[in-house]
């Protein structure tokens, strides 16, 4: 399998500006993409796929938005490059769940026949289930469990904030929430600018930020190159 799973979209670059090498080399040639813009809910579906084809034409990949196509499970069939963006998870689990193309994309990846880019929402979907997004469930997915590309569920955007006279919980305790009732999975908290890129079995984080690991009651700070999975 190969996948590039990004934590975010935007930078004071530009969209997806800061991950435009990775993704060159994640395409490996390839040349046509289909998106995924299930995940918006507040931009239309049209105006988010012109976004992304204008984002990656500068990297000679020429994208076609699944809502446009006549048969989606023949879409998702025929994709080489299967690119699921951000916005939000519940919406996207649910949309795609509904047209049952949950296994076909999962299947589809892991053969090797297509490589996947996701970035927020995208990058949740391609973990075991979807229960640490960051996204309010405004839709019921009817489950959420997810693609299961990867063995750990990841948290994108981030960031353990602490700010003076705010009550409410710190990222790092809705975590611990997870990972109290869910011990034996490993949560990795990726900060915004940094993204995992999988090959095969072997895992590495790129980015500029230290990402955190997440398991039981332990967590630990981990910085760019090889990803070992938590044990």
């Amino acid at each position: 399998m190969d996948l590039l799973l990004l934590s975010n979209s935007t930078s004071d670059e530009g969209y997806l500006v800061h991950a435009r090498q990775a993704i060159e080399s994640l395409a490996d040639g390839r040349t046509h993409a289909l998106f995924v813009p299930y995940a918006g809910v507040t931009r239309d579906w049209d105006g988010y796929a012109a976004q992304v084809r204008e984002a990656l034409a500068p990297a000679g990949i020429a994208v076609a938005s699944l809502h446009e196509q006549a048969d989606p499970q023949a879409a998702v069939a025929a994709a080489t490059l299967i690119v699921v963006g951000g916005g939000n998870t519940f919406r996207l689990l649910q949309v795609l769940r509904q047209q049952g193309l949950l296994a076909p994309i999962a299947a589809r990846v892991r053969s090797g026949a297509a490589r996947y880019i996701g970035w927020s929402a995208g990058s949740n979907l391609a973990a075991p289930t979807i229960r640490t997004t960051n996204d309010m469930p405004v839709v019921d997915p009817g489950g959420f469990d997810a693609l299961g590309l990867v063995p750990f569920q990841i948290n994108p955007h981030y960031y353990n904030v602490e700010i003076e006279g705010f009550r409410g919980e710190t990222r790092d305790q809705r975590l611990a929430e997870f990972t109290t009732l869910s011990p034996d999975t490993p949560v990795l908290g990726l900060p915004e600018g940094d993204w995992v890129r999988v090959s095969g079995n072997a895992f590495a984080l790129h980015g500029p930020h230290a990402a955190r690991w997440f398991l039981g009651e332990r967590r630990w700070d981990v910085t760019a190159g090889p990803l070992a999975l938590p044990a």
